[in-house]
């Protein structure tokens, strides 16, 4: 996934202006990313501060590694299940 180009803090900054009151149209222009950008951008980190975008940011990494690692280690126990069937 490409990195975006925006760190934590500008986001929030993006997102504080459209809580203010300011036009999305216009929010958007001056930062230089689409509508929907700025609307998925809301959806994920409306009400978050940087730091804790940052910590979301690490959590869904983690949750990403964990759900890997299960889903090997499930793919390992049906290997061993296999080969104990075969045996008896």
């Amino acid at each position: 996934m490409k990195a975006s180009k925006f760190s934590d803090a500008q986001k929030a900054f993006i997102l504080k202006q459209g809580a203010d009151g300011i036009p999305v149209a216009e929010i958007c222009r001056r930062a230089g990313i689409s509508q929907a950008t700025y609307f998925n951008w809301k959806k994920r980190y409306d009400g978050l501060l940087p730091t804790e975008m940052k910590r979301l940011k690490q959590l869904e990494d983690e949750n990403g590694k964990l759900r890997k690692l299960v889903a090997d280690l499930s793919l390992d126990k049906e290997m061993l299940q296999d080969v104990i069937r075969r045996k008896l």
